[in-house]
């Protein structure tokens, strides 16, 4: 008899992916921006990962070409040493990319198995959990960071992600308790305390596949909130200009290339600038197709 039900699961388990796949490309064709959206993303992931392979690891100085404006050769212009600006751009995104996945995963880990248990086991543990919680929200991220500062260089983006990962998890550990408490009065997570399942069990294998798309949200959304706040760091000088990355580039584009007031220079501050804006447009797009994608009530018929 189990022979017989093996294959049969096998292949509901098949058609369901199927069907899923088929869901998800009706969504992003019925809209092709959530399309240009992902490839938007992919794009960057495969900048971040592959785009200074391209280039040498110092990339050259040229004294006939300071600051230049945008051009065929260099179409964001260079910057006061010559060098080309989308090199530059492309060069530090793997710094940037990197240290906001970093920072995603840590906040989403973190805050996402900290809101579980404590929004299912609730009582004491739920409360030891959230002042916990309340307590880090309560902590000013900018001084801790400038305290940091003095000690930490943050030359590697696994330094800044994981520092700005252990200073985000909060919010994220508050928005999952809360789907959680609504989440364990149901059906089937009654059901399932009924039939005397672990508390591991029902959590990893009830609770979180029904919120993996709401956490799936919450990383893309960290990422932007990491980018936003390690480029705000660089660029404000607090902290040292040991790492090539974008808000290095604004902070040397608008401090040191006078990008506000010499046009030549323009491009030195527009180049990561655009970088920023379209990565967070691409992840915005992306989001706004996920939430169709695993929200019925928001499918077109």
């Amino acid at each position: 008899m189990s022979t017989v039900l093996i294959p049969e699961t096998a292949s509901a388990a098949a058609t369901m992916r199927r069907n899923f796949w088929l869901g998800v490309w009706r969504v992003m064709k019925r809209k092709p921006s959530r399309l240009a959206g992902v490839i938007i993303v992919a794009g960057f992931a495969f900048m971040g990962a592959f785009g200074p392979m391209f280039y040498p690891a110092q990339l050259p100085d040229d004294s006939n070409a300071i600051t230049q404006a945008p051009s065929w050769a260099h179409w964001f212009g260079t910057d006061p040493q010559g060098r080309d600006v989308l090199a530059l751009v492309i060069t530090g995104s793997r710094y940037v990319l990197l240290s906001a996945a970093v920072t995603a995963v840590i906040t989403v880990v973190f805050g996402t198995t900290l809101g579980l248990f404590s929004g299912f086991k609730r009582g004491r543990w739920d409360s030891v959990l959230m002042r916990i919680t309340d307590m880090k929200l309560t902590i000013p991220g900018l001084p801790l960071l400038l305290v940091l500062a003095m000690v930490w260089k943050f030359g590697s983006p696994i330094q800044m992600g994981l520092v700005l990962g252990l200073l985000g998890w909060g919010g994220v550990a508050r928005a999952v308790r809360a789907q959680t408490l609504s989440l364990r009065e149901r059906g089937f997570i009654e059901a399932a305390r009924g039939l005397g399942l672990s508390t591991r069990h029902i959590i990893g294998k009830e609770l979180l596949p029904s919120m993996a798309p709401y956490i799936a949200m919450n990383m893309l959304i960290a990422v932007t909130g990491a980018v936003y706040a390690q480029v705000g760091l660089f660029f404000l000088g607090v902290l040292p200009y040991e790492a090539n990355n974008w808000g290095v580039m604004l902070n040397l584009a608008v401090f040191q290339a006078g990008a506000m007031i010499t046009p030549n220079a323009l491009g030195y501050l527009l180049g990561p600038l655009l970088a920023i804006l379209l990565l967070t447009l691409g992840i915005v797009l992306v989001v706004d197709a996920m939430d169709e994608i695993f929200n019925p009530r928001l499918r077109e018929e």
